[in-house]
């Protein structure tokens, strides 16, 4: 049976930057390139990585990544009000920002693995399937 999955900002960004766990992400996308799986990808993620590369690398990386992003196999979800209300009762139970309650809302609503790099999504193992990226080691 194929899996679905939600990438996490912090997937892409894994992915992008060629962190530890970006082939798990390749591996990913390329069984979505043979149609083998679904990829999803939440409005906020596409929000994330564009104010995130605007920060750290200029608007012009940013506007160029997100178009990159756009083109590989997978399926935009915009909000609707029933991925709104899921959403908030996600954030009025969890301790996570806005953006992460509507990714997680969206692995929710579509019944897929989401596919995270965040320590603070770990919370979210009871609610939906996850598949946890080996997380950055913190400097001293």
């Amino acid at each position: 049976m194929a899996k679905d999955y939600v990438l996490d900002t912090s997937a892409f960004l894994c992915y992008i930057q060629g962190e530890e766990g970006s082939g798990v992400v390749e591996k990913i996308l390329h069984a979505a390139k043979r149609k083998e799986s679904r990829i999803y990808i939440s409005f906020m993620t596409l929000m994330e990585l564009y104010y995130i590369l605007w920060q750290e690398k200029g608007e012009a990386i940013a506007k160029e990544t997100v178009v990159l992003v756009e083109a590989l196999p997978v399926e935009r979800i915009e909000s609707n009000p029933r991925l709104g209300l899921l959403a908030g009762r996600i954030k009025a139970t969890q301790r996570l920002s806005v953006a992460d309650a509507f990714i997680a809302a969206t692995a929710i609503e579509k019944k897929a693995i989401l596919v995270h790099k965040d320590p603070e999504l770990a919370v979210l193992g009871e609610l939906t399937q996850t598949l946890e990226l080996p997380y950055k080691n913190k400097k001293a």
